[in-house]
């Protein structure tokens, strides 16, 4: 067997004796790289979703958990659908709701929910600075959010696809946890053809100055150049494991 990739986002987080996994890709991807990995999907205590597109959550049609697991999410992805004409899509989005209603004890929550002792599901992000738009398209993307857990060292931010902005994700994340910043991780949706603010998210980053910066999902190769000249950032893909 060897590793698979797909224009997605799954991230499975061990945390004080917690399982959680965060986001389910768009396919079967995340269940046959956990089985590389040697981690048993069936141990997750916890199922967080960053925002309903289907890069994030179509996994959920492929989950095989034979028993109910608590998945939490904004309650706007029980219903949210694209804007589109595509049959394909929109069944997509209609077996999802179907799947999230009938398999899952599902957790709703709009603003900050500590889920377990030191780890937050975020809820709805403020969109506090001037340069992050805070939307996709025409769509506020009021339900995107990420994760953030206090350690140690510092606030860890663990994100999906950052529709909300990155930095206003890392800015409410320190306000929750009471911590600076340690790492932050995961989608910065730095796009080219959307004409990101990379460089002031990047002066965002050196002021905050956290250890470990890592862009993952929905970052071109002209951000991810611009992270590695400014910070040496890695490109972490399907596969690594990071341990903090």
């Amino acid at each position: 067997m060897k590793w698979l990739a797909e224009w997605g986002f799954s991230a499975f987080i061990e945390y004080n004796g917690y399982n959680i996994l965060f986001d389910t890709g768009f396919s079967n991807v995340y269940r046959h790289n956990a089985k590389l990995a040697n981690i048993d999907l069936e141990e997750t205590d916890y199922i967080a979703l960053s925002h309903f597109h289907r890069d994030h959550t179509r996994g959920l049609l492929h989950h095989g958990f034979t028993k109910k697991k608590k998945i939490i999410l904004h309650p706007r992805i029980l219903s949210a659908v694209l804007k589109t004409n595509d049959p394909v899509i929109k069944q997509d989005f209609a077996d999802i709701h179907n799947v999230l209603a009938n398999d899952f004890e599902v957790v709703p929550s709009k603003g900050t929910l500590e889920f377990v002792p030191g780890a937050f599901f975020l809820g709805e992000i403020p969109r506090r600075n001037d340069f992050e738009p805070g939307g996709f398209e025409d769509d506020a993307m009021e339900d995107d959010t990420a994760l953030a857990f206090r350690t140690d060292k510092g606030a860890v931010v663990v994100s999906g696809c950052s529709h909300a902005g990155i930095c206003n994700i890392s800015e409410y994340a320190k306000e929750v946890t009471g911590q600076s910043l340690y790492a932050v991780i995961g989608g910065f949706h730095l796009l080219s053809e959307e004409i990101p603010p990379i460089a002031e998210t990047i002066d965002y980053f050196k002021a905050e100055n956290p250890p470990i910066l890592l862009p993952m999902h929905c970052v071109d190769f002209p951000a991810l150049v611009a992270f590695h000249n400014a910070f040496g950032s890695q490109k972490f893909s399907a596969g690594d494991v990071i341990e903090l």
